[in-house]
């Protein structure tokens, strides 16, 4: 065992090894170099298109109205049916782990919709009524009802598809031999009208009935189900949705879809739902090189010419219609591609608009950031353009006194308060770095993330570029703030966003 003496020796010269560690280094305000090699960003894969393609292939999402289920059910939620060539049967909230994500919808929408109700047009009609047919079986079924079968109803059935949420085609028929709807259901009707989300056609009519719904009595033949006079309504295309919370349209509606860098995976949903693929986006894991989801691409698939399944492929960095180059392979058609944006409430969280020289340079301020420090200190907060330093492009942020003159802590805030909105969720995002001085001084290294002067998120210690998150809620006109790091421990701060959770 070490005597007390020898102890104190050990620690004297370990503390005397890290002053003289800290004394050696050049501050970041005179151009010092990092301790190490460090990792910056990169563009990182691209969508893998072949492996969406596959995928396409093994999901059947077609469905119609059932025949063992009472009318006018709710909408159900969004459902997933495939995430990153996996295919599975889940909720939008169920893969997320996001309680706000999609519940059931009220079947009923009295809202932008009201316009598609003389939008509606025979796409295809009905056998005669001595002849069985058949009902369409297709992607993104809503619901059903019951119109009245005194005559072959089509009005009723297109008034209540046009009250819909989300319907752009109705399939209208006569259901035979249903106990259901013969003896059970109110409205003594068998005149089924079946909502849809997408646009089908006459192909798709592979529901013939041949279900047996009667009881059996003794040994008695029971009739099968059969189906007569299924036509088909429609509108000429989907509906142009609204921006989901939180996005902006980058482009589309094109037939292309993105093959851009930055790409996270992709999932396959049950309709064509943009807040869905909003959703899926914001609770995509974090990938450790770009980060959180900041973009989404939404595309239908047609294969064989018939509506097959609707992909949500999501990326870290943001593109636009340059990429959307995939028109599709084989069968495999692209429609109704469309790219949205996560919208962050931080201006210029990249520092990047912090342009003063073309090599290095630095400042306490500028238009979008200002650096504070406390009383006695001395650039405890600041911003540098200086590439070497940034984790992407030109310029990035800095807590600790730039040129060592002082172990104060610094704050850095954009320069306005954020156009919060009360009562929502954010998150807080951002890369940094404590690795400029080395692992035994940047072990002291800290950065709290404040939020109207509370922390709410922190990180601390030695750290190449390392992604980190904090949420916090809305007030209006929050103000965010960063806060450290002694200088010798430097924490430089790139690349940061504050999007609605």
């Amino acid at each position: 065992m070490l005597s007390s003496s020898r102890l104190l020796a050990l620690s004297t010269l370990v503390i005397s090894l890290v002053l003289d560690s800290a004394s050696a280094i050049v501050p970041p305000g005179q151009q010092g170099a990092f301790n190490q090699s460090i990792t910056q960003s990169s563009d990182g894969p691209t969508t893998d298109a072949d492996l969406i393609a596959q995928t396409v292939k093994q999901v059947n999402q077609k469905s119609g109205a059932p025949d063992d289920e009472a009318p006018d059910a709710d909408i159900p939620p969004t459902g997933v049916t495939a995430i990153d060539g996996v295919l599975t049967s889940a909720s939008v909230a169920d893969v997320t782990g996001l309680n706000s994500a999609h519940r059931r919808r009220p079947r009923h929408y009295f809202g932008r919709f009201d316009r598609r109700q003389s939008g509606f047009e025979e796409i295809f009609a009905g056998l005669p009524a001595d002849q069985h047919d058949a009902a369409i079986e297709g992607t993104a079924f809503l619901t059903y009802t019951l119109v009245p079968n005194s005559t072959y109803n089509v009005d009723a059935c297109l008034t209540w598809a046009a009250t819909i949420d989300g319907c752009v085609f109705v399939n209208l028929y006569y259901e035979f031999n249903n106990y259901l709807l013969d003896f059970v259901f109110s409205e003594e009707s068998n005149l089924k009208c079946a909502a849809y989300g997408d646009i089908h056609n006459a192909s798709e009519k592979t529901n013939f009935g041949g279900q047996a719904s009667y009881p059996q009595v003794d040994n008695n033949t029971v009739p099968l189900t059969f189906i007569t006079q299924s036509s088909g309504w429609g509108l000429q295309s989907l509906i142009d949705p609204a921006d989901p919370d939180g996005y902006s349209l980058v482009f589309g509606p094109t037939g292309g879809a993105n093959n851009a860098p930055g790409f996270m995976g992709f999932a396959f949903i049950d309709r064509y739902d943009v807040n869905a693929c909003a959703q899926l986006c914001n609770g995509r894991g974090i990938d450790p090189v770009g980060g959180g989801c900041a973009y989404f691409n939404i595309w239908r698939a047609l294969v064989d010419g018939l509506p097959t399944t609707y992909t949500c492929a999501m990326y870290y960095l943001v593109t636009d219609e340059s990429t959307a180059v995939n028109t599709g392979q084989g069968d495999l058609v692209v429609t109704y591609s469309r790219g949205y944006k996560r919208i962050s409430v931080l201006p210029d969280g990249g520092f990047e608009s912090y342009t003063a020289c073309d090599d290095f340079c630095f400042t306490t301020s500028y238009a979008t950031w200002t650096g504070t420090s406390p009383s006695g200190g001395s650039q405890d907060a600041s911003i540098f353009f200086h590439p070497p330093y940034a984790y992407t492009g030109h310029s990035v942020g800095l807590l600790g006194s730039a040129e060592d003159v002082d172990a104060l802590l610094g704050t850095l805030s954009p320069a306005a308060p954020l156009a919060t909105k009360a009562g929502v969720s954010y998150s807080i995002q951002c890369f940094m770095n404590t690795a400029f001085s080395g692992s035994a001084v940047e072990a002291s290294a800290n950065v709290d993330i404040q939020w109207n002067g509370a922390t709410v998120g922190s990180f601390s210690g030695f750290s190449d570029w390392q992604f980190v998150q904090a949420t916090a809620t809305g007030t209006g006109s929050d103000v965010l703030a960063f806060v450290g790091s002694p200088a010798p421990a430097w924490a430089f701060i790139d690349d940061c966003f504050v999007y609605q959770a």
